[in-house]
């Protein structure tokens, strides 16, 4: 049986700088993680604690990665989710990946290390090629995201993004708008590329062309969303609506717009995403897509207790689309 001394001779360090590693502790050198995790994947090293937990069969612990923790959306789908571990016997960590891809890779290391029995993922940042490579120590499950790459094997339990981009920019289009412009938090944002496809589609169907320039990237909260109506009001041919990555952009947008005279949705029209409780509050009311936040949370869990649990193989959990639809309110 392999050793942590094993392990440390491998990878070039001491002993130490191995149980860092193998307890997660977050001051440990990127690099000298690296080699350690590679030394223990080519010896085949198990620590003692994942030993421990192995003779008990688990450690009843459900991780999931979540880009920011403060985001109306995925404070929600984590509390939904934490109450459904709870019901079941699991225990929830919550892991902030900040959108960084090494932090996301180390959230997958606790997997590796046996110090969760698996992951399941609201965001995703690095490629499947990286991802793949987790499967080997349990379960990673796609919540509300997935991957372009078409050989990704993997279930996701999510909406039909490409549809709520559709049915935004087909609303839009029918209340007579053609210049609209299109949120998204990033060019790497799986989900928002999916959006943006169907609103496209929506565009081609309808002849319309479509301005790139139109297009504001960074759109993550209400402070983006604050920012962004700047941008849109400098555009040389200002946008007559917009639609949003989610009901905090567009209340960032609407609050703007509140303060500098645009009328919405007379000057400006403004579709959210989501359905948040603050959809409500904000002044007009917000029109946004309804997602089934609880629904995505709920059914995501128990996925992944049944396949740990034995009751159903990983292999067998097919992709679940829940169903979405577009709210009417006074914004749009």
């Amino acid at each position: 049986m392999k050793t942590i001394s094993d392990v440390a001779k491998l990878a070039g360090v001491s002993r130490a700088s191995v149980s860092r590693v193998i307890n997660n502790v977050p001051t440990v050198n990127e690099e000298i993680r690296k080699k350690v995790l590679k030394a223990m994947d080519e010896l085949g090293f198990i620590p003692n604690v994942s030993a421990r937990n192995l003779r008990t069969k688990q450690t009843k612990t459900i991780a999931v990665i979540v880009p920011l923790i403060s985001n109306t959306f995925f404070s929600r789908l984590v509390q939904t989710m934490g109450i459904e571990a709870e019901k079941l016997g699991y225990k929830l960590l919550i892991c902030q990946s900040r959108n960084i891809e090494k932090d996301e890779l180390s959230f997958l290391d606790l997997l590796k290390t046996r110090q969760v029995d698996g992951v399941v993922m609201a965001s995703v940042r690095n490629s499947w090629k990286k991802i793949k490579n987790y499967l080997q120590y349990g379960p990673v499950l796609m919540c509300n995201e997935s991957f372009l790459d078409e050989e990704a094997d993997i279930p996701s339990i999510k909406i039909d993004h490409e549809y709520g981009g559709y049915i935004a920019a087909q609303y839009l289009i029918k209340q007579g708008h053609k210049r609209i412009a299109f949120c998204i938090s990033g060019d790497d944002s799986r989900s928002g590329l999916e959006r943006k496809k169907g609103f496209l589609r929506a565009f081609q169907e309808f002849e319309i062309p479509f301005d790139e320039s139109f297009v504001m990237n960074n759109a993550f909260d209400i402070e983006s969303g604050r920012e962004i109506f700047y941008q849109l009001l400098g555009l040389h041919e200002r946008p007559t609506a917009v639609f949003t990555g989610s009901d905090e952009v567009a209340v960032g947008i609407i609050s703007e717009a509140n303060k500098n005279g645009v009328k919405v949705p007379e000057e400006l029209a403004v579709v959210g995403f989501d359905d948040n409780p603050i959809a409500k509050i904000i002044q007009p009311s917000l029109t946004t897509i309804y997602q089934p936040i609880d629904d995505i949370a709920k059914t995501s869990i128990e996925c992944m207790v049944q396949v740990l649990k034995g009751e159903k193989d990983f292999s067998s959990i097919k992709s679940v689309n829940l169903s979405i639809r577009l709210i009417k309110r006074e914004s749009a």
